[in-house]
C-alpha cells in the first residue's frame, strides 16, 4: 500500500486544507485509516463503528486486540448515541473540559462493536479541540476510533515523521498539521464507578477533575505495573512509549543522581553500549554520555510533556542502547509524565 501524506496549516483555514481533509474523511467512510494531529499526539483513525476496520486499526499498530480503543466525536451530543446512559457528573466534566484532552469511560450502546473496545461493555470517548481533527471527524462519518498513531509499544507520534516512520505503507494517509501542542495523551477518567477513578493521568490532572467533581480516585496500576487483569483503557497492561534501547529511571536527590548515571553510563561505555542520558536544563551540564538530550525545564512541565516523546524517538534514531533518566514529581501534569516514562521503562527504576 501508498501511503499518501497531506499537509495542512495548524488552523485548517484554506481551501487546500479543506479539500484535504474532506478526501482524508471518504477514505475513513470508505473503511480506510487515516492518521491525523490531534491536541494531544497523532492519532490512527478509522470508522469506530465498523468491526472490520477496528481490526485493521489493531493490524496496522500490532495492538493486542484487547486493549481498548477510543471513538472521537465532533459534537458533545453525539455521545448520547454511543454511551447507554449519561451520568450527571459526566455532563459536568464534558462541560468543563470538552472539547480538549479527556477521554471518558461509560457503558456501551448496543450500535459499539466489542472490536472497537477490546471486548468490553464499556467504551471510552472523547471529544477533541484540534481544529483538523474536529474537522475529519465530521468528514468521516462523526465516529472515529483513534488510538495514538504509533506501532504497538512504541513512543507516540507528536509529528508527522513520527506517524511515517511507523506507518507508511500500512495505512491509506497521514495528515501533517506540525507539531503537536500537549505530547502526551489525553487523561481517561472512569465514570462507571464511583468515585469516578483516573486510569490514565494527563493534562486534564487529577486536581482539576476534582474541582468540578469532588472526590476522584486513581487507578492502583497507574503509577505501577499492573496486576495482569484486562485493561479498561488504552496504556493500562502493556508495556508503551519505549524507545528501543532500555531506559532507566533515576530517583532521588540531583546530586547523587547525576553522580549514579554517569557512572553508570561510565561502565556501560566499557562494555560496548552506546549510552543516552534524558535531563532537564537544570542538570544537564552534570551529565557525560554518548547523547544527552535536554528535555526541558523542571519549571515548565507543560514543556516537558511536549517533548518527552520526541526525544525517546531521537535515541532511536542516534541507536542509543542503554538510558538513564532522571524522575520527575507525581503532582500536576507530572503524574503523567511519569506514567508515561515508567511504562517506557518497564518501571525500571533505581532509587539512589
Amino acid at each position: 500500500m501508498e501511503t499518501e501524506i497531506i499537509k495542512i496549516g495548524q488552523d485548517c483555514v484554506s481551501s487546500e486544507d479543506e479539500k484535504g481533509l474532506m478526501r482524508a474523511g471518504e477514505i475513513l467512510r470508505m473503511g480506510g485509516l487515516v492518521a491525523f494531529p490531534t491536541e494531544t499526539v497523532y492519532g490512527l483513525g478509522g470508522n469506530a463503528l465498523n468491526p472490520e476496520v477496528s481490526v485493521k486499526i489493531y493490524a496496522a499498530k500490532g495492538r493486542p486486540l484487547d486493549n481498548p480503543l477510543i471513538i472521537h466525536i465532533n459534537k458533545f451530543e453525539d455521545i448520547y448515541q454511543i454511551v447507554k446512559e449519561m451520568p450527571e457528573a459526566a455532563v459536568k466534566i464534558g462541560e468543563a473540559f470538552w472539547p480538549g484532552p479527556l477521554t471518558m469511560i461509560l457503558y456501551k450502546a448496543e450500535k459499539v462493536p466489542y472490536e472497537t473496545t477490546g471486548g468490553l461493555d464499556t467504551v471510552a470517548v472523547r471529544f477533541p479541540s484540534h481544529p483538523a481533527a474536529r474537522k475529519l471527524i465530521e468528514y468521516g462519518g462523526g465516529f472515529v476510533a483513534a488510538p495514538s498513531a504509533n506501532a504497538s509499544g512504541k513512543p507516540s507520534p507528536t509529528r508527522a515523521k513520527h506517524v511515517v516512520e511507523d506507518m507508511d505503507g500500512r495505512i491509506e494517509m497521514i495528515v501533517d498539521g506540525g507539531e503537536v501542542g500537549i505530547g502526551v495523551e489525553s487523561t481517561i477518567i472512569d465514570m462507571t464507578v464511583e468515585p469516578p477513578r483516573i486510569l490514565r493521568p494527563g493534562y486534564i490532572t487529577q486536581e482539576m477533575l476534582e474541582r468540578v467533581l469532588g472526590e476522584v480516585a486513581i487507578d492502583v496500576t497507574m503509577m505501577r505495573d499492573d496486576s495482569g487483569e484486562a485493561p479498561r483503557a488504552p496504556g493500562m497492561k502493556y508495556r508503551h512509549y519505549a524507545p528501543s534501547g532500555s531506559l532507566v529511571i533515576v530517583e532521588g536527590e540531583p546530586g547523587q543522581v547525576a553522580d549514579y548515571i554517569n557512572a553508570q553510563a561510565d561502565l556501560d561505555n566499557k562494555a560496548g553500549e552506546k549510552t543516552g542520558i534524558l535531563g532537564t536544563r537544570e542538570q544537564l551540564e552534570q551529565y557525560h554520555a554518548d547523547v544527552i538530550k535536554c528535555i526541558g525545564s523542571r519549571e515548565d512541565e507543560a514543556a516537558v510533556a511536549r517533548n518527552l516523546f520526541a526525544a525517546l524517538r531521537e535515541f532511536d534514531e542516534e541507536k542509543v542502547t542503554k538510558i538513564y533518566s532522571e524522575s520527575f514529581p507525581t503532582q500536576g501534569l507530572g503524574q503523567a509524565i511519569m506514567n508515561r516514562l515508567l511504562k517506557a521503562a518497564g518501571h525500571c527504576v533505581v532509587k539512589v
